[in-house]
């Protein structure tokens, strides 16, 4: 029987099975190899793709340039298949080789098993995305990848349907691109997994999820995880027919070269070509180095399963499958093998020697500083011993060098001498280097970051008009609209309806339903849809209604939004807008101020408290000329205050990390944001007639905070400070008070105990009364302030209470 007959209308040549065959063996080797080196002591962990290399290997054969993976930390062998991971950047990566030439996939920031494709060029701009083959950076928190993936294969969607797109030709082509997902037995019990699926079979788009199902999560089989053990028939009230829209439903054993072949095919065509959701259950895998090298998979399987596993392995499998065919001889396959290991054993020793030669210019600088101390020192003795131990560290890492200097340092504490000063030097230096690998990245680098777009006034003048906050911001979006066709923004009730409040009122029957949309009630995939939009080049606004509940889509933000610029060492971003409301509403779940939450969640976004809605969209219009992630939150109690509309709607700019003073004094300041500003101006028009001065400051942005430190410079002049606000106690007044106080260095010119002043602990209780005992009055603000100024000067500020 010859090639073409045994996988048919594939015409797979013999020479592309045996080449499958080869990377199968080189991957599992890989692991094998990868494993040893953990427990020899020269990597910290594995966590490897056995078992899945057959799938992953067919699988890859349709994924396509322009196509993007948002997957699994065992897909090892798809990566390597696409031609994005070679064998020695697996074992860089391993060994935490904190250099992109080495690990392009983030810099040594993931630990192995976590891959991402650098799609952006050394300026931080986008390349042309449609001649890559894309991995978006994995996370480990199973599930989380999911979300991302509805965004990535929404994009294709908008792309081939939205004509204003077509321009876009380094993003698209026609909206051909297919979102590969893949994700194991265990993680899709996570309810993040079923909302997605949920979503893509709502939105249809070009999304494919491979489940790997080998029977286990760590060492809980597949009866805790899911109601039915057979995990495809549990979405079978997903399947689609021809009367209603669904999700199509394949599966296929992981073991089945031949059926792999022709099922990947299917799927990808119909993503392809016609947008339907393919959902792939991969069963009869198996693990056979078990969950990671922290354990044995021995403990917890029973001997018939081990047994199994051995006879049903992939690789085994496909063995088998080739000499049933005729395809090649034992020979050819024993000679492969032995190659395979081969091969594998050189990229791993050159691995090795280049983060030993990484490593060891600094390491030999530094012994070498140290034993020259030594040699004129008083503690002779002990820097020897230090140098010695240094010398002899058989697997090191940066920071032994690190530690020894630093530790010398100490003991030539009272000492000078020139080899002092070269150690001195030598710290500061790697001081300096190593917080570029380890550190940078966080936010952007680039020119088109938004701290770098200057600020452009609002154009406000006597005849502009006096409108409702709500409507101001419309206007500005419409603006914006006008201009960019990548914008887009969606959420619950934000299109037909304009939103909850307004914002976009009307502007749905202006633009479409392509570009303002609603979705359903679902959090984590609405930012999900962000995530996946930005990071294909579209500029998204993605809504959550109200502020509390931020807390279904945290985990999303934080763990993939909010690093992902940093763990693809500059390689990727996603400069999306999540839109929210919050602080000041009757209830006790639309109230909320949740900013420790959020200030503890997303460091590597930017978060944005504007007062009033010129002070929003100035913002906006700031956010979408730069090229980072944002959250905004707008005041709830201010979109039917009155404002005068700009005439430069869509231009002007708010600077980020730039505070506002808006009112100035000469006895205290105080620091406040959002809804608060107004409180606080009420509480310091009072104040004003009890014969004290109050400098209130608008931080505008929590994240950058005050990045010219006029605060500071507030305070040298009035010697004291409140910080207030609507989050609980230690919440957001404590984070003002260490930037100020500690990063400022504004203890030093304090005259008065720095104080706090946020709200009850307890969620606001409903009704007005329940607002005024929950969260902070201008009452409290009096009172606080005029408490302060009594320690002062009790003559004049006499006590009133009790």
């Amino acid at each position: 029987m010859n090639t073409s007959e045994i996988t048919g209308e594939f015409s797979l040549t013999k020479e592309e099975i045996l080449n499958d065959y080869r990377l199968a063996c080189e991957s599992r080797q890989t692991s094998i190899l990868a494993r040893k080196e953990v427990f020899m002591g020269k990597a910290k962990f594995g966590i490897f793709g056995t078992g899945k290399e057959v799938a992953q290997i067919c699988m890859a054969k349709f994924f396509k340039e322009g196509d993007f993976r948002s997957g699994y930390y065992r897909d090892q062998t798809f990566v390597m298949a696409t031609g994005e991971l070679s064998i020695e950047q697996y074992f860089a990566q391993l060994y935490g080789h904190a250099d992109v030439n080495h690990d392009p996939h983030s810099g040594g920031r993931m630990m192995i098993g976590h891959y991402s494709t650098r799609n952006l060029d050394e300026q931080g701009r986008f390349k042309d995305l449609t001649k890559i083959k894309i991995s978006t950076p994995d996370i480990s928190p199973t599930g989380a990848q999911m979300p991302r993936l509805v965004g990535l294969a929404w994009a294709s969607k908008l792309f081939r349907n939205n004509p204003e797109l077509q321009q876009m030709t380094n993003f698209s082509r026609n909206g051909n691109e297919v979102a590969f997902g893949t994700i194991g037995n265990g993680a899709m019990a996570e309810g993040v997994f079923f909302e997605a699926i949920n979503a893509a079979g709502v939105l249809q788009i070009p999304m494919l999820t491979s489940i790997w199902d080998d029977a286990y999560a760590i060492s809980v089989p597949q009866s805790y995880q899911t109601t039915k053990d057979d995990i495809s028939s549990m979405f079978e009230g997903f399947r689609r027919d021809h009367n209603e829209r669904g999700i199509e439903l394949m599966k296929v054993k992981g073991w089945d070269y031949e059926a792999l072949c022709y099922a990947y095919k299917e799927a990808t065509r119909l993503c392809r070509e016609e947008h339907v959701p393919v959902l792939m259950h991969v069963y009869e895998m198996t693990q056979p180095m078990g969950h990671s090298t922290s354990g044995s998979h021995e403990r917890y399987k029973t001997k018939e399963r081990l047994q199994w596993e051995e006879d049903y392995d992939c690789n085994k499998k496909f063995r088998e499958w080739i000499l049933e065919n005729g395809i090649c001889s034992e020979d050819d396959l024993l000679k492969i093998e032995a190659e395979s290991v081969e091969k594998v054993k050189l990229a791993r020793q050159r691995a090795w020697e280049n983060y030993l030669k990484y490593l060891h210019a600094d390491q030999e600088q530094a012994v070498n500083y140290i034993k020259e101390a030594a040699a004129s020192s008083s503690v002779k003795e002990e820097l020897e011993q230090i140098a010695t131990q240094l010398q002899k560290t058989v697997n090191p890492y940066r920071s032994d060098a690190v530690k020894a200097v630093k530790k010398a340092l100490r003991l030539l504490r009272n000492e000078t001498n020139a080899a002092k000063v070269q150690l001195q030097d030598w710290a500061a230096r790697t001081e300096t280097e190593n917080r570029q690998r380890f550190n940078s990245h966080l936010y952007s680098h680039s020119a088109e970051s938004a701290l770098l777009v200057p600020e452009v006034a609002p154009v406000i003048t006597e005849d502009s008009l006096l409108l409702d906050g709500r409507e101001l911001l419309q206007h500005n979006f419409e603006a914006l609209f006008r201009r960019d066709p990548r914008l887009l923004a969606f959420g619950e009730d934000v299109g037909q309806i304009g939103d909850v409040n307004q914002g976009f009122s009307g502007l749905q029957d202006k633009f479409g339903e392509i570009r303002i949309t609603d979705t359903g009630i679902r959090e984590a995939t609405i930012v999900g849809q962000a995530i996946g939009t930005a990071m294909r080049g579209l500029r998204p606004i993605a809504e959550i209604q109200y502020l509390d509940y931020l807390l279904f889509a945290i985990e999303i933000l934080s763990d993939d939004v909010a690093s992902l610029h940093y763990r693809s060492a500059g390689g990727q971003k996603a400069p999306l807008i999540i839109r929210t409301r919050g602080h000041r509403l009757e209830g006790m779940f639309h109230s909320g101020s949740p900013m420790q939450m959020i200030l503890g969640s997303v460091r590597g976004m930017f978060l944005c408290v504007p007062r009033n809605m010129t002070q929003a969209a100035g913002m906006y219009n700031t956010l979408l000329k730069g090229d980072e992630p944002a959250i905004m939150i707008e005041s709830l109690n201010a979109y039917r205050l009155k404002e005068k509309l700009p005439q430069n709607l869509g231009e002007f700019t708010v600077q980020l990390g730039i505070v506002d003073v808006l009112r100035p004094g000469a006895d205290i300041t105080i620091v406040t944001y959002g809804s608060m500003c107004r409180i606080v101006q009420e509480g310091a028009n009072e104040l004003q007639q009890l014969g004290i001065s109050c400098e209130i400051i608008d931080i505008q942005t929590l994240i950058p905070f005050d990045r010219t430190h006029q605060i500071v410079e507030s305070i040298k002049k009035t010697n004291r400070v409140l910080f207030a606000d609507e989050d609980y106690s230690a919440g957001a007044t404590s984070y003002m008070m260490q930037q100020v106080l500690e990063g400022q260095k504004a203890w030093q010119y304090l005259d008065s105990e720095p104080r706090t002043l946020s709200a009850q602990d307890n969620r606001p209780a409903y009704s007005t009364d329940g607002d005024y005992y929950s969260k902070p009055s201008a009452d409290d603000v009096i009172d606080i302030v005029y408490e302060m100024m009594h320690e002062v000067n009790p003559a004049k500020f006499p006590r009133w209470y009790k």
